[in-house]
């Protein structure tokens, strides 16, 4: 038996030598993971959140929050007490623009009246528009323009008038619910790669001179209120914007988006050929004495490689039919709830944690990028700051108020192992994928421009694209309580680890400087 034992012992050991060299390196060196850390980050996040009262005062105190408006400074005002009463440091409203004018709306009351019979109306007027000089009355009118013979048809015939400038589309039933979360298969899918075939064409310019001339002729006649169908329906309405921020924007007219019913019955009324009298008192105001706007900070400062900044960070503007609950004040309130846990639990993190609520996103993420510009790098030309090399990554919350499920990579092929195994102790949570996919729409982007790692989670879309996004709707009540505990706690362990990890997060090549914009 001893002379068979001595020789196996080194063929055993070769064998193991060249199953060890032929493994890839992510099953040689595992990504650490504190077990112990999530578990505090859990305990806090789980049983003493305060992310729901975060939520109530975004929206319900100070919601509608528009870039620009009295309500978002304030607001703004209160996340930074905030920052300061968890004792994050450098809280403060940080300056960027000019932005242009800030616009609310203080007052909107509608009736129509047919056949001598009165009654209210649901809608809202489209951001940036002016109203009207008191409670205005006029007859409501068809007049779907589309071509410049159309405005020859309608000249000299709208002064004063309600427009209804749509034709009226049909309204289905609602066969499925507008909420839902995904499925497995869709989890799968969206974790693939993409593939997107680019065409060439379009009118887009064309479109835009034909609405500018347009709009003119609406100010020449002297339209009382030009007037849509809402998108949605059940009372549900979409509202945006109908007007410039800018300060020497094009003058527009009175915009109002109604309820889609609303809209239909007056419209099939006048098809009818029998008179509908519309009354409006809308008063919209400008606000022209401060035209920069601002970015929410604060700090949790690190320990040996403070110098380095690991970031988490949600727009904090919204739209105002609503009051910017699931857009976006349930991800600004969970990165807010993601911070405090991370003070909360008192664990050292070895970069400095820096969070941002961005102003502007809705109209360019004009916040991120300003900031971006200032503090890291220009994603024109491509200089770079010094904080450039010394940046770790940037987690943003930006698709409602679904449970995170995932994290997409933005095609960073190298944070794979990395996500992968940071996901594994919130499988239990409902996270379960990393996607190689690249999102778009909100601030992450104004990161990755400049070659830095920047990610948006992967969100059960609940009823965001169907009922809450940009909408009437998008209020308190549509916020799930668990869905923000859950994505904080998550949130705050991808942020604790990326701070503590011992390289930061890896990165896709340095985009090439972009051509000159127009």
């Amino acid at each position: 038996m001893f002379p068979t034992t001595l020789v196996f012992r080194p063929v055993l050991l070769f064998v193991l030598l060249v199953l060890l060299l032929t493994l890839p390196m992510s099953a040689q060196t595992q990504e650490p993971l504190d077990l112990d850390a999530i578990y505090r980050i859990k305990d806090e996040g789980l049983n003493r959140s305060e992310v729901m009262e975060i939520a109530s005062y975004l929206t319900d105190v100070y919601g509608p929050r528009l870039t620009g408006s009295p309500n978002i400074r304030m607001a703004g005002d209160y996340a930074r007490s905030k920052l300061v009463e968890w004792e994050l440091v450098d809280a403060a409203l940080e300056e960027w623009g000019p932005f242009g004018r800030g616009w609310t709306n203080d007052r909107f009351s509608a009736h129509m009246t047919i056949m001598g019979q009165s009654y209210p109306m649901i809608g809202y007027p489209k951001a940036w528009t002016p109203g009207t000089e008191g409670s205005v009355q006029g007859v409501a009118v068809i007049a779907v323009i589309e071509t410049p013979e159309d405005i020859e048809e309608f000249r000299g015939q709208l002064g004063g008038k309600y427009v209804l400038t749509e034709t009226m589309r049909a309204v289905p039933a609602l066969f499925e619910a507008p909420g839902r979360r995904f499925t497995d298969e869709e989890l799968e899918t969206r974790a693939q790669q993409a593939v997107r075939v680019r065409r060439g064409g379009g009118r887009g310019r064309n479109n835009r001179e034909f609405a500018r001339t347009r709009m003119e002729f609406f100010l020449d006649e002297g339209v009382a209120a030009l007037l849509e169908p809402g998108n949605g329906s059940g009372g549900t309405v979409f509202v945006q914007s109908g007007g410039r921020w800018e300060v020497d924007a094009d003058p527009v007219a009175l915009q109002v988006e109604l309820a889609v019913e609303h809209y239909g019955r007056i419209y099939r009324t006048l098809e009818k050929d029998v008179a509908v009298t519309l009354e409006m008192d809308v008063r919209n105001t400008f606000h022209d004495d401060d035209l920069n706007a601002f970015n929410v900070v604060g700090e949790i400062p690190g320990t040996d490689r403070a110098d380095e900044i690991v970031m988490l960070g949600a727009h904090f503007d919204s739209w105002h039919s609503g009051t910017g609950a699931t857009d976006n004040a349930a991800g600004s309130a969970v990165m807010m709830e993601a911070v405090r846990i991370l003070k909360a639990v008192g664990l050292p993190m070895r970069r400095t944690v820096r969070i941002a609520l961005w102003t502007g996103e809705e109209h360019g993420f004009f916040g991120s990028r300003a900031f971006v510009a200032e503090h890291l790098g220009d994603r024109q030309t491509m200089q770079l700051k010094a904080d450039h090399s010394k940046f770790a990554g940037y987690f943003n919350v930006d698709n409602g108020t679904g449970s995170i499920r995932g994290i997409y990579s933005q095609g960073n092929e190298r944070v794979e192992p990395i996500f992968t195994r940071w996901i594994e102790p919130f499988e239990s949570l409902g996270m379960t994928t990393f996607s190689i996919r690249s999102t778009g729409g909100t601030d992450h982007l104004a990161f990755d421009e400049v070659g830095l790692p920047g990610f948006q989670f992967i969100q059960d879309p609940i009823e965001y694209n169907s009922r809450t996004h940009h909408s009437s709707m998008d209020v308190y009540e549509r916020i799930q309580a668990e869905d923000l505990m859950k994505n904080a706690v998550i949130v705050a362990a991808f942020v604790y680890h990326a701070a503590n990890r011992e390289e930061l997060l890896p990165r896709k090549p340095l985009p090439a400087p972009r051509e000159p914009e127009d």
